[in-house]
């Protein structure tokens, strides 16, 4: 399984997303730290679910984190992440 894979059966699993979109962005990192060859090392993450209702950024952010602990200790390097509640997605 890809680490792409494995992302998006995480992040469903944990949050039941409506909306989740994980893109592999390694390709736009060669070079700097980090990077392998291969790729699979900076993913951008953005994921609307309700369960981020109520929570901060950095909360969010630490959900996420969390649950991709496994990843960010191995071959991931960098992840950028938007994680949005339902209705926050408009206008922005």
């Amino acid at each position: 399984m890809s680490t792409k894979d494995a992302i998006l059966n995480k992040l469903r699993e944990a949050f039941i997303p409506e909306s989740l979109d994980v893109t592999d962005e390694s390709h736009l990192h060669e070079g700097h730290a980090g990077h392998r060859e291969g790729g699979e090392t900076h993913f951008r993450v953005n994921i609307v679910s309700p369960a981020f209702e109520g929570k901060s950024r950095i909360e969010r952010h630490r959900m996420v984190n969390a649950t991709l602990d496994a990843e960010l200790k191995g071959s991931v390097h960098a992840l950028a992440i938007k994680a949005q509640a339902p209705g926050e997605t408009a206008g922005r």
